[in-house]
């Protein structure tokens, strides 16, 4: 497992280590891959991981690239080649993608690094790739379209299903989609000559519960905290936790917002086994030790046997009521711009989420931003109290009218379902709009219908809703520069 990790870079077949080491290094360290794995594991692992570079691209030109990495490999490879093989055989490859007509994957810094030559482009290339997929849109067909599909043609069956995995959950740690995937070709190969398929794929579902789930909350997770980074992804947990348990205490939760956050950041890109697994198992323990006592919720979630499906319940919960809680208190400009400013910070986005429950993850991300933004500057300032005083001044009357704003959109498309929601929706656009055409208040209320769909829920996509929530600011509050203070 630990040698795919050579994998990441041969779509150009180049590394960083090329220039230090010398061309032989990269050729010798494919080379030892290929024999050790096989022909065949060096496919599908090549398959795997360029799926995942290219998660937008097409299953023919993924295919068109896997066949030449391996066909380079095989050539090359040999005990007989020319030492030269691998280097021009790479340098061809690398001349190929710059064709206008290539049957590659295609990207839009694709003409750049075609610009260089020699191991500058490889190198240029090889840190190419699509954003990954933040919405996955695979969805596993019933058994006998399945059992269909896998009768016509197995490896293009199974070629199929590794591109779709691999580029709808391109986040989750290699180890974690190499484990799902494989059983889930087991699973289709062993049902599929089963004399009662329907119970087989029952039973295997049933076995392969966890590693499903591991791989959706992973993929979930990791891309998340690529987007956030590790400080950015313990405030969306912090945030999140007071909204779905407003009961407990800062102290209680800011240590399982740091767990979770530590969680991800060690096992996103880690190649053990059973890190992803093991942290995130070791994390619901905590959440369930310490807030199972504070809510019915959390305690019935806590309930089963099966660890990952405890964590998914819990990411899942609704908001929860606010309880009535005293007046909100600003930090101070001395607790900010202190060595402990950014816990001061947190806290009070702590307070600020356990009142408005129904805020989206992606606004506090926005808002996190902004913070780090203010105490930058201004702590940084020869008069910093007068910095904040001014941005605090500027900024809170808009603010607070944002977060009610979107507290009501998203509370609305929590509490109705979704025709009801939209005709409350369409109802509110028509009393604040008078006088805008049907057309424009059609296009309104279907543009906060979509927003509200999309980036209202726990699992919002952070990317998309951030650039959602940045044209929406964008309107309220001067170009996106909300202050959370």
């Amino acid at each position: 497992m630990k040698g795919a990790l050579v994998l990441l870079l041969l779509v150009v077949v180049a590394c960083g280590h090329a220039e230090h080491r010398g061309k032989p290094y990269v050729r010798d360290k494919v080379c030892k891959e290929y024999r050790t794995m096989g022909k065949d594991d060096f496919r599908a692992l090549t398959l795997i991981m360029n799926s995942k570079k290219f998660s937008n691209a097409t299953f023919e030109e993924v295919s068109h690239l896997v066949r030449e990495i391996v066909s380079l490999a095989e050539t090359c490879c040999t005990d007989d080649a020319d030492p030269s093989c691998y280097d021009a055989g790479s340098s061809a490859l690398s001349a190929k993608s710059c064709d206008p007509n290539s049957p590659f994957p295609r990207h839009a810094g694709v003409d750049a690094c075609c610009a260089h030559t020699g191991l500058e482009r490889k190198l240029c290339m090889a840190a190419l790739q699509h954003s990954p997929r933040e919405i996955p849109r695979y969805a596993e067909p019933d058994g006998d379209e399945l059992c269909a599909n896998f009768a016509k043609d197995p490896k293009d069956f199974a070629d199929r299903f590794l591109y779709e995995y691999a580029s709808n959950y391109g986040q989750a740690p290699l180890p974690v989609l190499l484990g799902s995937a494989r059983s889930f070709l087991s699973m289709v190969s062993t049902c599929c000559i089963s004399p009662a398929p329907t119970t087989c794929f029952l039973k295997e579902k049933l076995e392969r519960k966890t590693l499903s789930l591991l791989t959706l909350l992973s993929n979930r997770g990791c891309s998340r905290f690529a987007a956030y980074g590790k400080d950015k992804m313990k405030f969306s947990y912090l945030t999140m936790f007071a909204q779905k348990i407003p009961s407990a205490s800062f102290e209680e939760i800011f240590p399982l917002a740091e767990d979770a956050a530590e969680a991800f950041a060690q096992c996103c890109d880690s190649m053990a086994e059973d890190c992803m697994h093991k942290k995130l198992s070791e994390h619901t323990a905590k959440v369930c030790s310490a807030l199972s006592v504070k809510d019915e919720r959390f305690a019935d979630c806590c309930k089963g046997k099966n660890v990952m499906q405890n964590y998914f319940c819990i990411s899942a919960l609704q908001p929860a009521k606010p309880p009535q809680l005293p007046e909100l208190q600003q930090p101070t400009n001395e607790h900010l711009c202190s060595e402990n400013g950014a816990l001061h910070s947190d806290r009070y986005a702590f307070e600020l989420a356990r009142r408005h429950p129904n805020v989206p993850d992606a606004l506090f991300g926005k808002l996190y931003d902004a913070i780090e933004n203010v105490m930058r500057e201004c702590c940084a300032a020869k008069d910093s109290s007068a910095c904040l005083n001014g941005k605090k001044q500027r900024m809170r009357g808009e603010l607070f009218a944002f977060l009610a704003k979107a507290s009501e959109l998203c509370g609305q498309y929590a509490e109705l379902d979704f025709l009801h929601f939209k005709k409350r929706l369409q109802e509110k656009v028509k009393q604040s709009e008078r006088g805008a055409s049907p057309e424009r208040l059609a296009e309104l209320a279907e543009r906060r219908a979509d927003f509200a769909s999309a980036c209202c829920p726990a699992n919002a996509p952070p990317v998309y809703c951030a650039q959602q929530i940045s044209a929406e600011m964008g309107q309220a509050c001067d170009h996106g520069s909300c202050m959370l203070l």
